[in-house]
């Protein structure tokens, strides 16, 4: 790769055939691909010469929905750079080709950075994180006890104490 490269998205549901495949090529390319995927999920990660470079995680927890957040290095070193976008679509055939879902881009480097610390605990739950793997068998991440944070806490119980703090 001659720039740097990454994709971080986090959806309810992944099922979009052509979507897989060019996540597929991606990662056949080396670039690494972090999904934060609640729901179904039709791609098997980790998959030698294929989807090896691709990390999936569930996060089940006390929300039926979860945000849409979807950030592109798009050549940028630093994780608040590059192209953010949110919007209401899971990347789902009916969602991308039977009707018109809209993300927008997010320009507010602000609104970015929250947005990179949302995905950032996402990828750090060790609590309720289960983990696909190539073979379509799913783990449970455990804490290790050593961290504190979304590591030992969760998702959700972060993000939540996190927008207490804001409120007061």
């Amino acid at each position: 790769m001659d720039r740097p490269s990454r994709i971080v998205a986090r959806m309810n549901q992944l099922e979009d055939l052509e979507l897989i495949e060019v996540l597929c090529d991606a990662s056949s390319a080396g670039v690494p691909v972090d999904l934060i995927v609640r729901g179904y999920c039709c791609l098997r990660p980790g998959i030698a010469g294929r989807t090896g470079n691709i990390r999936i995680r569930s996060i089940i927890g006390c929300f039926l929905e979860h945000s849409r957040i979807f950030h592109f290095a798009a050549g940028h070193e630093g994780p608040k750079q590059g192209d953010s976008f949110i919007g209401p679509a899971d990347w789902m055939f009916r969602n991308l080709s039977m009707r018109v879902d809209v993300v927008t881009p997010i320009f507010d480097a602000v609104a970015k950075a929250e947005l990179r610390d949302v995905l950032n605990i996402c990828l750090r739950d060790d609590r309720q994180a289960r983990v696909p793997g190539p073979d379509g068998s799913h783990s449970q991440l455990k804490p290790d006890g050593a961290n504190e944070g979304p590591e030992a806490e969760d998702t959700h119980a972060t993000l939540m104490k996190r927008a207490k703090r804001r409120s007061e």
